[in-house]
């Protein structure tokens, strides 16, 4: 059996990586992939339990070292449970979010380090990578404008962090798609949804 791939969705709030997931995933279902949908923190029973941890409460309930470790805890029984045996069965698997946020939010923009998130995913989940991932992105204000909608007056510990922070955030995610370009994808998520589905098709198209 072909072994299936396993693809992310990347960037900062407000890109649409929760729609376009779900676009993207019948999208290529339409094309007869055996698609599965998932996201972090959660995807497997004991992950889904840690995201709760992770996203109520206030701004400071946890430091970014705390959000380290409970992300890669969330993060081994994920991949152990969910995402490895469904590309064992030969399916894609769609994550919204996976290692690339905890490199972004804790690691680079937190000061945990990109060398220490690395070190505790290798340990949780062997260094497991994806096969692609695919970076949203959209103007820090069409980002903002965007989650304000998305969220009202209940976002959670990460929405309701300042601008600045979350414009911190986007430009670590495009280090991070700068350094490793076999990898990432630089998708540009403004315009019609349509548009925006197509684009990601065509990020994935030498892997189909």
């Amino acid at each position: 059996m072909t072994r299936g791939r396993f693809i992310t969705l990347e960037g900062g709030e407000g890109v649409g990586k929760s729609t376009q997931g779900r676009r993207l995933a019948a999208a290529l279902r339409t094309r007869g992939l055996d698609v599965i949908e998932t996201r972090e923190p959660g995807g497997s029973p004991g992950a889904e339990a840690i995201r709760t941890l992770l996203l109520s409460g206030a701004v400071d309930r946890w430091s970014a070292e705390a959000e380290a470790l409970l992300f890669a805890a969330a993060r081994s029984d994920h991949v152990l449970r969910t995402i490895k045996p469904a590309l064992e069965a030969g399916q894609w698997v769609l994550c919204d979010r996976f290692l690339d946020s905890s490199l972004s939010y804790q690691g680079m923009v937190g000061g945990v380090g990109e060398d220490r998130i690395r070190a505790l995913h290798d340990v949780g989940s062997g260094g497991f990578l994806p096969d692609r991932t695919l970076l949203l992105h959209v103007p820090n204000e069409e980002a903002a404008k965007r989650t304000s909608r998305r969220d009202g007056a209940n976002p959670d510990r990460f929405g309701a962090r300042d601008q600045a922070y979350h414009d911190a955030i986007n430009r670590a995610f495009e280090e991070l798609a700068a350094a490793d370009p076999d990898r990432f994808r630089l998708i540009e998520a403004s315009g019609s949804e349509d548009d925006v589905t197509a684009r990601l098709v065509a990020a994935l198209e030498d892997l189909l």
